[in-house]
C-alpha cells in the first residue's frame, strides 16, 4: 500500500513539474510576459496610370498638335491590361477630373510572369467617352483610339505601409465632330 501511495505522489510530483515547465515554456497562462516574433509590416504595392485628356483644337486637327486645346473634365478612359498569352487580365474606366488629369489606380491587378505581364508591356490607355458634344471624335493623337502604351517616368511614391509606381499615358484628345476649314 506504501509502494502505490508513493508512485501516487510521485505521479502527482511529475505532473506538477510537467505544468510549471509549461507555463514557464509560453504555454500556459504567462504566455503574454514573453515578445511576439518579428512580422514585417504588411505593404501594400499599388500601380498607377495617370495622364490628360483634351480637346484639339479645330485649327490643328489631323496633326498631334495641342497648341490651343482646352482639357476636358470629366473625360472617361479605360485600361486595360493582357498577359503574355494575350488574354485580358484587367480592365476599368476611369473618369478624368475637371482639369482633364485622370489618376487610375489599377487595384486588383497583378503580374503573374515578372517581366511579360509587367504594366508597360501589358497596358495601353484609350479614349471612351467625352461628355463635351462638342467635341466628341475620337482622335488616335498617342494613339489614344488604338491604346497608348504606358511610360515610365521615374515617379514613384513610398511611405511606410504603401508604395506606388506611377506610369504615364498620353496626353490623349478627342476632337470637335465638325471642324470648319480656314479660309484663304
Amino acid at each position: 500500500m506504501a509502494r502505490t501511495h508513493n508512485l501516487f505522489l510521485l505521479s502527482v510530483l511529475l505532473l506538477a513539474v510537467a505544468v510549471t515547465y509549461a507555463s514557464a515554456d509560453g504555454y500556459g497562462e504567462h504566455k503574454s510576459s514573453y515578445p511576439k516574433p518579428y512580422a514585417p509590416p504588411k505593404i501594400v504595392s499599388d500601380v498607377v496610370v495617370e495622364g490628360v485628356v483634351y480637346c484639339q483644337s479645330c485649327k490643328h486637327s489631323g496633326s498631334w498638335s495641342f497648341q490651343d486645346a482646352k482639357p476636358i473634365g470629366g473625360a472617361v478612359v479605360s485600361v486595360t491590361c493582357r498577359n503574355y498569352r494575350n488574354r485580358i487580365t484587367y480592365y476599368k474606366a476611369f473618369t478624368a477630373n475637371d482639369e482633364g488629369y485622370f489618376y487610375a489606380q489599377l487595384q486588383g491587378f497583378s503580374m503573374r510572369h515578372p517581366y511579360l505581364d509587367h504594366p508597360l508591356q501589358a497596358c495601353v490607355v484609350k479614349l471612351v467617352s467625352s461628355p463635351l458634344e462638342s467635341c466628341d471624335a475620337y482622335t488616335n493623337i498617342n494613339y489614344g483610339e488604338n491604346g497608348a502604351k504606358l511610360r515610365f517616368e521615374k515617379k514613384k511614391i513610398m511611405s511606410k505601409n504603401y508604395d506606388a509606381v506611377i506610369y504615364a499615358a498620353g496626353p490623349l484628345a478627342f476632337l470637335p465632330e465638325y471642324c470648319t476649314p480656314d479660309e484663304y
